[in-house]
């Protein structure tokens, strides 16, 4: 069987078999002639198909038929770090704001505008879960004048009562629309009494109002003693009655949520206090 890729061809002579390999013809007798086959270029057929590709703006994420996956906007998010830091670092050392200067509140201020504007509108109709949990005080431009209240009715701080105050903290509970303000208070007392530590727990309920704006309000206040007085039992301080109460300020009011992420919340209050919290 003659193999495919070598084609070969035996002819007798009259005198004597001529071969193509001069030394092997005396020997074998016979002609040899070693022919490759001739080489066939490839046949391709290009075959075309009718098909628009249909134009699209560069910056979309569809090509071809198929959807490129969405590159992270690696950008921003290195931005609002470096943001948050500015901020961080911006109100460090000022006691939540309570030795803040006129040059440091505006300082704190142009911090937060700027992570303000980067972060964008927050949208508390889908991010209300980043709201729940205990959330630490870190600054407000209302402690500037030295009163617990800021800018509304408040007893001063190391001024006419001899009152310390300490951490303060928002409790706040998505499910059942909680929303407490928990203030650690060192309370002075005549020597050679020691000084009365207590937390003071100013119960609220809130509501969302449009997409970034949260409305507490208030329900009660409780006092319990800590320290050396923790045994003793918690109590609610007893409210004026409704005749004698003030017609506005009652513990009620609304601040907006300005920046929101996982553990940095930025408000506006209904005054224009600048509060920063941070996760507890």
């Amino acid at each position: 069987m003659a193999s495919p890729l070598i084609h070969s061809s035996i002819s007798p002579s009259n005198a004597r078999l001529q071969s193509s390999f001069p030394k092997l013809n005396k020997v074998v007798g016979f002609n040899y002639t070693h022919r490759l086959p001739k080489r066939r270029l490839p046949f391709i057929t290009l075959a075309t198909v009718d098909e628009k590709v249909p134009s699209s703006d560069p910056s979309s994420s569809s090509f071809s038929g198929f959807d490129l996956p969405e590159i992270p906007d690696l950008t921003k998010g290195d931005t609002l770090k470096s943001l948050k830091l500015k901020l961080l670092s911006s109100i460090s050392g000022l006691n939540r704001g309570l030795v803040a200067s006129d040059e440091d509140i505006k300082k704190a201020d142009s911090a937060a505008k700027e992570i303000e504007a980067a972060g964008g509108p927050v949208d508390l109709t889908t991010d209300l879960e980043k709201l729940q949990g205990r959330w630490k005080l870190i600054y407000s431009s209302a402690f500037s004048s030295k009163t617990l209240g800021g800018s509304r009715p408040g007893p001063p701080v190391g001024r006419l009562l001899p009152i310390t105050l300490g951490q303060v903290f928002q409790r706040i509970d998505t499910v059942s629309k909680d929303f407490d303000n928990v203030v650690e208070l060192e309370l002075g007392a005549p020597w050679p009494l020691e000084p009365v530590e207590v937390t003071a727990t100013l119960a609220h309920r809130f509501e969302i109002i449009g997409s970034s704006k949260i409305k507490i309000i208030f329900e009660k206040t409780t006092v319990k003693t800590t320290g050396s007085l923790s045994q003793l039992p918690r109590f609610e301080v007893p409210q004026l009655p409704e005749q004698f109460r003030p017609s506005t300020n009652r513990g009620s009011g609304d601040f907006e949520v300005t920046y929101l992420d996982s553990d940095l919340r930025v408000t506006r209050g209904d005054r224009g206090e600048l509060r920063v919290f941070v996760v507890a």
